[in-house]
């Protein structure tokens, strides 16, 4: 009788609502369909770069006791990082300098020393970028789609986007109750990157005046021009949604701060938009960020289904050694394609698509109007 494949499954890149359940899936479908071992690696590829590498996660073997109803829980029970690129791993030098370094040879080395046979890696856009590479590199690995922002291409929807919108929608709704008790322009900055997703299906659902993403830069004199003719048709409040990702007309993204290893840190988007219009009107500006707000808590039904889809199909990618695939939602079926597809090109929002068009035949304002 051959051994069971040995295979690891981790989670890279930010949290996100239905991490679980693709865990759960893929380890329940692992061991009773196809008689795997699963290996849960702590931390995104930590736990491969240093097997000595502590945690409160820690590399473990999983049972399907291990998973049980862990598809009702936010965040991820392996742990995750955003940090822990092989291909750019960060180590302090002698200085106390961080600098970047390749040791992916070390990780495949770590992967034959436990004995693993293949990887699952969870993860968006960056994740499946090092999945790719490891691929290139010998490493039979398949990739699942995650990330709030919705920007991986070749998948019409990651888990953890719906989870966001809805979080998203909720805190628009009871914005513009305090906003119309109190007259004032509230602005709702949302995560997103560079991709309008979570802004855009938010903003369209929770009726917003105004929706600023990063595909349609903005003018502040045309946003408190919009202002004013509100007032003067006596609607005395105003809700503006900012991706986080949003700039001026002519102008960048809002960073915060840049940090080896990672990606920018985007920051101040609200804030930028309000002090700009703070100049121009007289109305009470006040700014809401809602950050990880939209990463944590249960995920929703959609997206725990979705994600438990995604977990089904990456141990039966695993079981036919289709390595270098990543599972994508197509026309409402499950489908797998190149990894290296999925990666060719980001998924943003089409100024002219149907979703633009509809808010603004509803009179939403994207600030690029004269």
């Amino acid at each position: 009788m051959l051994d069971a494949m040995k295979v690891g499954i981790l989670t890279g890149g930010g949290d996100c609502p239905g991490l679980n359940a693709v865990i759960r899936a893929a380890v329940k479908t692992g061991i009773a369909r196809h008689g795997f071992e699963m290996l849960g690696i702590e931390d995104a590829f930590h736990g491969l770069v240093d097997l000595g590498y502590q945690s409160p996660h820690g590399n473990r073997w999983l049972t399907e006791m291990d998973v049980r109803g862990i598809q009702t829980r936010g965040g991820t029970i392996l742990g995750t990082s955003n940090r822990g690129d092989p291909f750019h791993y960060v180590v302090k030098s002698e200085s106390g300098k961080e600098i970047e370094t390749d040791i992916s040879d070390r990780v495949l080395e770590n992967m034959h020393r436990i004995g693993l046979d293949a990887i699952i890696s969870i993860g968006g856009d960056g994740s499946m970028r090092i999945a790719q590479r490891f691929f290139e590199k010998g490493m039979p690995i398949v990739g699942v789609p995650k990330t709030i922002d919705n920007d991986l291409g070749a998948t019409d929807q990651t888990f953890g986007f719906d989870t966001a919108v809805c979080i998203a929608t909720e805190a628009i709704d009871r914005l513009s109750d305090t906003a119309a008790s109190h007259d004032r322009v509230m602005l709702v900055e949302v995560m997103g990157r560079d991709a309008g997703w979570i802004a855009l299906h938010a903003g369209l659902a929770g009726g917003a005046d105004a929706i600023l993403i990063p595909e349609i830069p903005y003018r502040i004199d045309a946003i408190a021009k919009m202002i004013a003719q509100r007032s003067a048709a006596k609607q005395k409040y105003s809700i503006i949604v900012v991706s986080e990702g949003a700039k001026p007309l002519g102008g960048d993204r809002s960073i915060g701060e840049t940090r080896a290893g990672a990606m920018p840190r985007l920051m101040g988007a609200g804030s930028r938009v309000a002090e700009g219009l703070r100049e121009l009107v007289s109305a009470d500006i006040r700014v809401t960020v809602l950050g990880h707000i939209q990463r944590g808590g249960p995920p929703s039904s959609f997206d725990r289904n979705l994600a438990t889809r995604y977990g089904r199909a990456a141990a039966d990618l695993v079981a036919t050694k289709q390595f270098g695939r990543m599972v994508a939602l197509r026309d409402g079926q499950i489908v797998t394609l190149p990894i290296a597809d999925a990666i060719a090109k980001p998924k943003l929002v089409d100024p002219k698509s149907e979703m633009v068009e509809t808010a603004r035949a509803l009179g939403t304002f994207f600030g690029d109007e004269p």
